[in-house]
């Protein structure tokens, strides 16, 4: 019976990888991956031997259309990235899509995903929240930024840590200093920090060091009274 899966990957630590993950990974018939390099070495540390391919954003609108096929002719395939849930400001979204349409069964594992652990660590509210993934790097930023000034709830933004700096100076900009806003890096590896504060002070702290790892910033929506 045919199925596409799309299997969440610890975003740092190994060891929050789901025994479920890894019984599909090893059940399947082909593992598509981000980078393969990357999900080699996952793969090698579960003793999983599934086939691999590349499948990311560069080659995915080229092969969706084989990869449906392949579906379609009985085989199962499973989705992964170099961290976290596929779909989620990573590739997934497009292969889900043409195989729900072409009638193939799909399902999504529940897993790690960056956001909502530094969304709960943040300390702001999170009952109510929206996911602004990457905000563009050129064009339109402006207008993004500005348009989360009059956003009320909790928002949630990917970083990569080489404009973390020009982020937090842009949203500081249209947002105002006080603003409270919540950085975390490295989540669940080693060096996992989170850095809470107003964007004036969080700011002040990035400013000072080199940042390394994945980033999710997670800012205070506006105030109403």
């Amino acid at each position: 019976m045919s199925k596409l899966f799309l299997v969440p990957t610890p975003v740092g630590n190994l060891g929050d990888m789901t025994y479920r993950a890894v019984e599909v990974l090893r059940s399947v018939d082909l593992i598509l991956a981000e980078d393969t390099r990357t999900s080699r070495v996952l793969l090698n540390h579960y003793d999983i031997g599934t086939p691999l391919q590349s499948y990311h954003i560069f080659n995915e609108h080229q092969t969706v259309a084989g990869l449906v096929e392949r579906l379609l002719a009985g085989q199962t395939i499973a989705v992964v990235t170099d961290a976290g849930t596929p779909g989620i400001s990573d590739p997934g979204f497009l292969l889900v899509r043409e195989a729900v349409a072409a009638g193939v069964d799909v399902e999504c594992l529940p897993g790690a995903t960056a956001f909502v652990p530094a969304l709960i660590d943040s300390g702001l509210p999170c009952d109510r929240f929206v996911f602004e993934g990457f905000l563009p790097h050129k064009k339109g930023r402006q207008t993004a930024i500005s348009r989360l000034a009059d956003e009320e709830r909790t928002m949630v933004v990917y970083e990569s840590p080489y404009r973390l700096v020009k982020l937090l100076t842009e949203l500081s900009a249209v947002l105002g200093d006080d603003r409270r806003v919540s950085v975390s890096r490295e989540i669940s590896k080693l060096h996992a920090e989170t850095v809470r504060g107003t964007l004036a002070e969080v700011l002040a702290h990035f400013s000072q060091k080199e940042v390394k790892g994945e980033i999710v910033v997670i800012v205070s929506g506006k105030q109403t009274h």
